[in-house]
């Protein structure tokens, strides 16, 4: 296939999927978006080679350069093992009801994982918030799928923030749009290459506002501070498939957003500017999150919290205008997507296991469950950045950066915050996974789900030991082989792949 032909097939096929999963039953909807997904992610890993070579443009409409394919691989990849996850983690109801409710979940599933995949292909920041307007209202109906009274709450609530966040968004669109007409005249397209091309011609105030504007219009839905209340409600409540994707692939994708206003802001102004705005909002998001994931007893919560203080990470990491901590924060994008993808896999088996959300009525995690129990556990020291996985790697190369400018205090407030967030992750592993297994009346293949309660209470959680379905483990030992790879090796392609991105980004070398 050519490179164009690539490019379309990966716009095109998830769509039809999720006409087609409306219509067919669960049996076959099933391993039809398990395909899908494993295919979407070989096209998109395709692209890596031919984009080092030169970006790949169909008509006006469809591009893809270094730094679209480094967020296309990230969720392309979330597309896979989510699919492979969500084929043993739902349970359907027999009848009319749960056949209604496969057909929505993985419609919506695949109209979900289209819009994000298209959205770093398209040729254009107007394009791209239409991209991710999608995204929000294609996620919010998934968010309300269970038809609770919480999750029909968390959906509406981040109804009413994404859309009011894109409303900004929309604006700092607008706004870009004029600073260029003193450039380009009253009618032009809004593709990159144009925008790059005339940014250095732009009046400095219309771009700083316009920047301003993105910054908070989409860090509403990449979870910044204090933009980023939706996220733990919206995380816990939606069906875990849902959680995965919102918090390890949506969120990439509007900071990819961000980045590329960044790119145009930078060579309109220079870096100080954009530099300072991120260094704020990162600052403030990763404060927040190492706080409140010290005082955590929802395990999906948790998680939701985790993905804010990394997405302050990646802020962070582009405020030091280093190439070596923007190849740190590009790495940061994938290794995040493995590990948060994979924790909430494992959280999705604590929940089927347990029937609770509550850590507190949660122990010996790892004697219940045998293999996503210890791979659970993998994942939260993954997502803490210890070593061999992807996020030590990244987050080692962000700090080195951030170092290298002779006004650190940056690099020392990212180290301070990680630590306490560190320990927030910790609390839960040590009491919820690795505490000892309570066993009732002498039963080896028992536990309680709750050891401090009196045991024939009510809300008393009996289990035994064994995995929901060996597809979550399946999609689990993706996540965390993927970690592995980032960690110790990177392929020598994907490595001139950030390098690429990271120029195309700008920066000192």
């Amino acid at each position: 296939m050519t490179a164009s032909s690539v490019l379309v097939a990966i716009v095109i096929v998830p769509f039809v999927v999720s006409v087609a999963t409306f219509f067919l039953p669960v049996r076959m909807s099933k391993p039809l978006t398990v395909v899908t997904g494993i295919a979407i992610f070989a096209l998109s890993a395709a692209l890596v080679p031919r984009v080092l070579r030169a970006p790949i443009r169909v008509g006006g409409t469809l591009q893809a350069d270094a730094l679209s394919v480094v967020f296309l691989v990230a969720t392309a990849f979330l597309y896979a093992t989510t699919a492979i996850f969500a084929a043993g983690y739902l349970h359907l109801e027999a009848g009319r009801s749960g056949a209604r409710y496969g057909r929505l979940f993985y419609s919506g599933i695949n109209l979900f994982c289209w819009a994000m995949v298209v959205a770093p292909v398209v040729n254009g920041i107007a394009l791209l918030w239409v991209a991710i307007e999608i995204t929000t209202v294609v996620s919010a109906l998934l968010v309300a799928i269970d038809d609770t009274e919480a999750a029909s709450e968390a959906a509406w609530k981040y109804v009413l923030l994404a859309s009011l966040g894109l409303g900004i968004a929309l604006l700092a669109t607008i706004v870009m749009y004029y600073a260029g007409t003193a450039t380009f005249g009253p009618a032009y397209n809004l593709s990159y290459a144009k925008l790059l091309a005339g940014a250095h011609h732009f009046p400095p105030a219309a771009v700083r506002l316009a920047f301003v504007l993105a910054v908070l219009g989409f860090g509403t839905k990449m979870g910044l501070v204090p933009v980023h209340t939706w996220l733990p409600d919206a995380h816990s409540e939606a069906p875990t498939p849902v959680s995965a994707l919102l918090s390890a692939a949506l969120l990439a994708i509007c900071f990819y957003a961000i980045l590329r206003f960044y790119q145009i802001t930078e060579r309109a102004v220079g870096s100080t500017y954009p530099r300072d705005v991120l260094l704020v909002f990162g600052v403030a998001s990763l404060l927040l999150a190492a706080l409140y994931l010290l005082r955590q007893r929802d395990v999906k919560r948790l998680l939701a919290y985790s993905s804010v203080e990394h997405m302050g990470i990646l802020a962070i990491g582009m405020s030091f205008g280093v190439q070596l901590a923007t190849i740190g924060v590009l790495l940061h994008v994938l290794s995040h997507a493995a590990a948060k993808g994979t924790a909430f896999f494992g959280s999705g088996s604590i929940v089927r296991k347990f029937g609770t959300k509550d850590m507190r009525r949660i122990r010996g995690g790892v004697g219940v469950l045998p293999w996503s129990g210890p791979l659970m556990v993998a994942a939260i020291l993954a997502l803490s950045a210890m070593p061999p996985f992807g996020i030590f790697r990244s987050e080692f190369l962000i700090v080195s950066g951030g170092l290298s400018d002779p006004h650190d205090a940056g690099a020392a407030i990212l180290v301070v915050l990680v630590t306490i967030a560190f320990f927030g992750l910790s609390w839960f592993t040590s009491q919820t996974m690795l505490s000892p297994d309570p066993r009732p009346g002498g039963a080896p293949d028992q536990v309680v789900g709750a050891p401090d309660q009196v045991v024939g209470a009510p809300d008393q959680v009996v289990v035994t030991r064994g995995e929901p379905s060996v597809w979550i483990v399946v999609a689990m030992v993706i996540g965390l082989g993927a970690l592995l790879v980032l960690g110790v090796h990177l392929p020598s392609q994907l490595s001139q792949l950030l390098d690429q991105a990271a120029r195309e980004l700008g920066g000192p070398r």
